[in-house]
């Protein structure tokens, strides 16, 4: 079992920056890969991108390619995803997950509670 915690969450403005972090707990965090979904009011979830769990491959939805960057720090069992460039379109609820690998990532057994992403323009 993993349990996930994400902070970092607010308003910023079009054009900022913001850096959500992942807290995790329970089983061995570094042999697990780690993502990020979001979703907006209305919308269905949006995968986000991913990184290994040794933090060697990131994969990025085309959305944020480029703008978004996830890393993890495996001593502190956390990730992390720094958001710049941001746009009102990022608006959304953002989770954390682990899976055990990138590929699993849409199915992921563990998911933190989310923490809201809000853009304005």
């Amino acid at each position: 079992q993993v349990q996930l915690v994400e902070s970092g969450g607010g308003l910023v403005q079009a054009g900022g920056s913001l850096r959500l972090s992942c807290a995790a707990s329970g089983r061995t965090f570094s042999s697990y890969a780690m993502g990020w979904f979001r979703q907006a009011p209305g919308k269905e979830r949006e995968f986000v991108g991913a990184v290994s769990a040794s933090g060697r491959n990131t994969y990025y939805a085309d959305s944020v390619k480029g703008r978004f960057t996830i890393s993890r720090d495996n001593a502190k069992n956390a990730g992390y995803l720094q958001m710049t460039s941001l746009k009102p379109e990022d608006t959304a609820v953002y989770y954390c997950t682990a899976s055990g690998t990138i590929a699993t990532m849409p199915t992921a057994p563990y998911w933190g509670q989310g923490t809201q992403v809000t853009v304005s323009s």
